[in-house]
């Protein structure tokens, strides 16, 4: 159950947990203040706002990758917002499967991270970011991690016990750079 901040509550005494996070993401994106926000919109355990910019080549290998996984049926979905135990974070793509997209039908922000999570680097993500949002991805149940280089051209797949030498998906990342 949620923890409602009341009115006269002067800080937040603890990090907030996923369903708040969805909570205050879900009335984020009803918010017309943020409506024409540049970058997609990503709150931390804390409910802060974090927000990052992506240049027209991120948004290329984006809609790239998005077609490659149509390969594996079910559905793809392209900033889904998920709360995990590290903040809400939104993936550039995330795959689902159909009985995971039947699981969570409804949920405004997922309160689990479907099965694949796909983060596409920009050249303000830190290393630290990286790993702390891989490792929350997988925490939040995804089965893989994918972390997307487009500068250098290629692409590092994590899973539970880490770096792995390939993905369990059968995806042809071929043309994704051009």
């Amino acid at each position: 159950m949620s923890r409602l901040m009341s009115k006269d509550q002067e800080l937040i005494e603890a990090p907030l947990s996923a369903e708040e996070l969805a909570d205050r993401y879900r009335d984020l994106c009803h918010d017309r203040r943020f409506a024409n926000a540049p970058g997609k919109i990503e709150l931390d355990i804390w409910g802060r706002v974090l927000m990052t910019p992506a240049s027209v080549y991120h948004a290329q290998v984006q809609g790239r990758l998005s077609q490659k996984l149509a390969v594996l049926g079910g559905e793809t979905l392209v900033e889904a917002g998920i709360a995990t135990p590290m903040g809400l974070f939104v993936p550039d793509l995330a795959w689902a499967s159909a009985h995971f997209i039947s699981l969570h039908a409804g949920e405004w922000a997922l309160t689990q991270a479907p099965e694949l999570c796909i983060e596409v680097v920009s050249p303000s993500n830190s290393v630290q970011e990286m790993q702390e949002k891989t490792a929350a991805y997988i925490a939040a149940g995804a089965q893989e991690v994918w972390i997307v280089y487009p500068k250098s051209k290629r692409c590092e797949v994590y899973g539970k016990q880490g770096l792995l030498p390939r993905s369990a998906y059968p995806v042809d990342l071929a043309g994704v750079f051009a």
